[in-house]
């Protein structure tokens, strides 16, 4: 496609942001604290409360539409949904589910999770949505781990017949919803028969700030899964905060097509209770950012106008070759939106100019594009950047209600949180809780930042790094993974879509590379180019621990099945170099397929 205006000279368009001031306050020993100006904003006690509000002002609105039963969007109000969630509430109840005994969820985001989930935490039971990978991959042991860390009362998974080998392998005392009464399952229609009483309204009412809501498991890129608790002041209180950030949501109701699974905090979380919060309308994409589910991703865009759009930036770079190739989609796609937001991990330069400069080409005006950190344990919003930038990497500044902590570490900043939206602990891991906090209660997020401006920190902060993926070479060298891995992504451009770094108590750093096509993982034309690339990387690497020295292309893409990809869709660096440890080998041996400075 042909552009009419080069996107740096365009305006933004307008759209109503939080203007956030930072107070810093800096104590001798270095440790620097941020703050913003504006306090933490009133939040509700229960997180139901916003949807009983919209049920009561906009019962017609249509608050989640799916596409199971592949007969077009089905849809469910806000009335409906209310309705249907005390119903399901008065079960959960009658079947004394608890957090000692909490629902379990095994598949993945529909209506019927959604009601579920909400029915559990209206009537002040736990529940947990686990990833589904867990149930379909063929071997039950994370499985079987994370639901003995909770112990449920009950399961659901929508299709009984294809999750239920992994039931009857883990759990096969305890009953299971399924959509059908297949396998012996419970159908969720019969649930919607149940007649809620008064005891529906005392359980809502008993719910505090300190009332479970539910449990959500890390990715694991670290180690074990931890069920981190979620309680219903975490989630209010997170929610408040995000909506202040996107104030264009006071008076905007948002509009959002996604994919990312419920399971992690950034969709689950962020997005699900940002609509509801704000009465707004989640569609449901069944496709994902895979060569094979993109089409329906397209499909959907063209039936759905976003105020507010989220991926990852694999998702992404697959989506951009289609918005530039299909007029009719990026129309609709950037009717509405007021901003893109990215996560998982950085978008890489070449990807955020083609956005910028479709959005431009389109609308004639920048769309913002966002980002931030957080962690499942922050509910997920601790840092967010909302104001215009011109490259990816500033994950912005606290948002309103959280203190920043940061702290001297291995010449950078070790950064920690306290706020509402902080969870309490671990469940059942009382050691590991208290690890993750520090002596004045901040919890450690394990990630590296940087000012972007050392004298000006009101210009944000960049992610540098997770401390927990750092490792040593065979000189004591520390490698800061998390950098290097974003350092190398932008430098090598559309070449590669992901690298892992190799390898801990080697004399050298190796990378495995996945190439952005993986069908030209034996072309000599890449691998010249990759050699170049790698060449003039190394002559701007100032030292060892930057310097890769060798790198080789996978064939294959990272699975998240073998849990190389984290939920989020980042590279969980771990299991990349466990499953590929061939490969590893081969770097620091030498052969035809190794590329060298």
């Amino acid at each position: 496609m042909s552009y009419s205006q080069d996107w740096k000279g365009a305006p933004m368009r307008p759209v109503e942001f939080h203007t956030y001031s930072p107070v810093v306050t800096v104590k001798e020993d270095g440790t620097i604290y941020v703050t913003d100006r504006m306090p933490q904003p009133s939040y509700p006690t229960r997180v139901t409360d916003a949807l009983e509000k919209y049920a009561k002002e906009t019962p017609e609105r249509v608050f989640i539409a799916d596409r199971k039963g592949g007969n077009g969007w089905r849809t469910i109000t806000y009335g409906e949904m209310l309705e249907r969630v005390r119903r399901i509430a008065q079960y959960l109840l009658d079947k004394n589910l608890s957090a000692e005994r909490p629902l379990a969820i095994l598949s993945g985001n529909d209506i019927e999770h959604a009601t579920l989930g909400l029915a559990a935490v209206y009537a002040g039971v736990a529940y947990a949505p686990l990833s589904p990978q867990y149930s379909l991959n063929g071997d039950y042991t994370r499985l079987k781990d994370v639901l003995a860390s909770i112990t449920p009362g009950m399961v659901y998974a929508a299709d009984a017949r294809a999750f239920a080998p992994a039931i009857k392998a883990t759990v096969p005392d305890i009953p299971f919803i399924a959509d059908e009464a297949t396998e012996g399952a419970i159908p969720f229609a019969d649930l919607l028969k149940t007649e809620p009483t008064d005891a529906v309204d005392a359980a809502n009412a008993e719910i505090t700030g300190d009332t479970i809501a539910k449990f959500l498991f890390t990715s694991g890129s670290t180690g074990t899964p931890k069920a981190v608790i979620n309680t219903h002041r975490m989630i209010c209180a997170n929610q408040a905060a995000i909506r202040q950030a996107f104030s264009f949501m006071k008076t905007e109701p948002p509009v959002l097509l996604d994919w990312a699974p419920w399971n992690h905090t950034a969709a689950g979380n962020k997005n699900f209770y940002m609509v509801m919060t704000n009465g707004g309308t989640l569609y449901l994409d069944d496709g994902r950012p895979t060569k094979a589910e993109i089409g329906k991703t397209v499909r959907n865009l063209k039936e759905v106008s976003p105020t507010w759009y989220f991926n990852v930036p694999t998702g992404f770079d697959m989506l951009i070759p289609e918005l530039q190739k299909d007029v009719e989609l990026r129309r609709n796609f950037f009717r509405n939106l007021r901003m893109l937001w990215y996560a998982g991990a950085s978008l890489s330069q070449p990807s955020w100019e083609a956005l910028e400069q479709l959005a431009v080409d389109t609308t004639g005006g920048r769309v913002l594009i966002g980002a931030g950190l957080g962690a499942t344990e922050t509910a997920p919003a601790a840092l967010f950047c909302t104001w215009p930038q011109e490259g990816a990497g500033n994950v912005g500044l606290p948002v309103p209600g959280v203190t920043l902590k940061l702290v001297t570490y291995e010449g950078k900043y070790d950064a920690r949180v306290k706020g509402d939206n902080i969870t309490p602990g671990y469940w059942r891991q009382q050691k590991l809780t208290a690890d993750a906090f520090d002596e004045e209660g901040f919890y450690r997020l394990g990630d590296a930042l940087l000012p972007i401006d050392v004298d000006d920190f009101s210009k944000g902060f960049k992610f540098d790094g997770r401390t927990a993926e750092n490792f040593k070479l065979d000189t004591g060298t520390w490698v800061s993974t998390g950098a290097l891995r974003m350092q190398i992504i932008d430098h090598f451009g559309e070449l590669i879509r992901d690298v892992a770094l190799t390898a801990p108590d080697k004399p050298y750093l190796g990378a495995i590379v996945f190439p952005r096509d993986p069908d030209l993982a034996d072309d000599a034309a890449l691998r010249e180019k990759l050699r170049e690339k790698l060449v003039s990387l190394a002559e701007r690497s100032s030292g060892s621990s930057n310097r890769v020295v060798r790198m080789i292309i996978a064939k294959e893409p990272p699975s998240m099945a073998a849990g190389e990809v984290t939920d989020k869709g980042s590279i969980n660096q771990r299991a990349v170099l466990r499953n590929r440890a061939d490969l590893v080998e081969e770097i620091y041996a030498g052969s035809d397929r190794v590329i060298s400075v």
